[in-house]
């Protein structure tokens, strides 16, 4: 007889499986490790789908609120630790989609939808509440306050997310651009570089890449890469020794660190991943993303072109790298106030130690000094952006000129003149 249960792995599997590489540091220490254990209980013993947790979350959230509206301490500290409940039960809902492949898109407006529900709810709740005990205006405001700043945060990580997105793309199309344009380069002169140099050296090369690759800045994150990743880097450069050298005969370019890192390559490692963009509200990168960026040639290195859009930035506040990898090692972003810590210090620290004023104007400073870093940092990030598109261009202009050279040296029309040519002549034909 079947088992009427699910095939679901041991604990630390599905941590693996669920649990983000990089999440708020109240979600890291004070959710997954009750959220992880329940997902997987939920998923091996029950057939509860995602929506149906997302809903439970929901009308969770609408009892802390009830709870607050009472406006007495006591009920202020259920409703604290009723809403906390809540927010386990909404970081459950995407695990237990992730682990059993249950998530939709739909799934994921609802979570969103409902979020925002339960926040205006909460906070319209908990003021009014002390609103009736104290007859304070002020926490009229300061609902009008809470729910304006949840909607800011949210709004300001899309618009974040969509300028990054967009930056990436540009710089991916003049990436493909500028690779399409050597490898025609290399077919070209093939020949020539078999006869000049049948025995490049490229196992240094290989090294010399991997060795400054554990120091390059990644392309998708512009993070450091990590341990693992090195060691990958350094483990390819070792297979590329033992396997017969590359057919061009020519040797693969070595990463440059620090401000020379645009335009820089390093050997791509095959089973390393990227990190996910910070402070981005969508998914990490893709393997399929990462084989955009990797040569196709069989027998030649996969190389991965090393893009620092946060250069200005890390250049500005060299110990951010240090306090970004100590973080990262625990799981922790480095936006550390975002809106599930204001949420958490509004909703539940607040009301705990009955400082439902203090504990708000606080939490709200520090969302918008947090939110404020973001937005400077993507400032500094679009004249990181600014100087790569143009490094893209010059080496266009380059490539363009020394086609040109190349093709009058031989004797040959200069490419692109032919249709300059034909327009020209066609121009005059009509008298024009």
């Amino acid at each position: 007889m079947p088992s009427k249960h699910r095939d679901v792995p041991d604990l630390a599997e599905v941590r693996r499986l669920v649990q983000k590489k990089r999440d708020a540091w109240w979600t890291v220490l004070l959710v997954d490790p009750v959220a992880t254990p329940l997902v997987r209980l939920v998923a091996k013993r029950t057939r509860i789908t995602p929506n149906q947790i997302t809903w439970g979350a929901l009308l969770l959230g609408l009892v802390a609120a009830g709870c607050f509206w009472q406006g007495d301490w006591q009920w202020l500290i259920i409703g604290a630790v009723v809403y906390h409940v809540s927010f386990i039960l909404d970081c459950m809902d995407g695990k237990v989609a992730r682990l059993t492949g249950q998530g939709s898109v739909f799934g994921a407006w609802l979570d969103y939808i409902f979020d925002r529900v339960r926040v205006m709810a909460c906070a319209v709740a908990l003021m009014a509440g002390q609103y009736h005990r104290t007859d304070d205006t002020l926490y009229i405001w300061l609902a009008a306050v809470v729910i304006f700043l949840d909607g800011l945060r949210y709004l300001n990580s899309l618009e974040i997310f969509k300028t990054r997105h967009s930056m990436r793309k540009q710089i991916k199309a003049r990436l493909r651009a500028a690779r399409r344009a050597e490898n025609a380069s290399q077919v070209a002169f093939m020949e020539d570089l078999l006869r000049d140099n049948p025995s490049a050296d490229i196992e240094q090369d290989l090294r010399r890449a991997a060795e400054e690759g554990t120091r390059a800045l990644t392309a998708e994150d512009g993070g450091l890469l990590s341990e693992a990743q090195g060691a990958a880097l350094l483990a390819e450069a070792e297979v590329q020794e033992s396997e017969p050298r590359a057919a061009t005969g020519s040797s693969v370019p070595a990463a440059a660190t620090g401000k020379d890192t645009v335009g820089a390559h390093i050997p791509a490692p095959r089973s390393a991943e990227a990190p996910a963009a910070e402070g981005d509200p969508a998914a990490e990168s893709t393997s399929q993303e990462g084989a955009e960026n990797a040569e196709s040639a069989e027998g030649t290195p996969r190389n991965a072109r090393v893009i620092d859009l946060h250069q200005e930035f890390r250049h500005r506040f060299p110990a951010y790298l240090r306090f970004r990898s100590f973080l990262l090692r625990h799981r922790i972003r480095t936006h550390l106030i975002s809106g599930i810590e204001f949420q958490m210090g509004v909703f539940i620290v607040g009301p705990l130690i009955n400082a439902v004023i203090p504990t708000t104007i606080v939490a709200g400073a520090l969302l918008l000094v947090f939110e404020l870093a973001i937005v400077y940092k993507l400032l500094l990030s679009t004249r990181d952006f600014a100087r790569t598109i143009d490094s893209f261009d010059r080496e266009a202009a380059a490539r363009e000129a020394a086609a040109a050279e190349e093709a009058a040296a031989l004797g040959l029309p200069v490419p692109g003149q032919e249709s300059a040519d034909a327009t020209a002549q066609g121009a005059a034909a009509r008298g024009v």
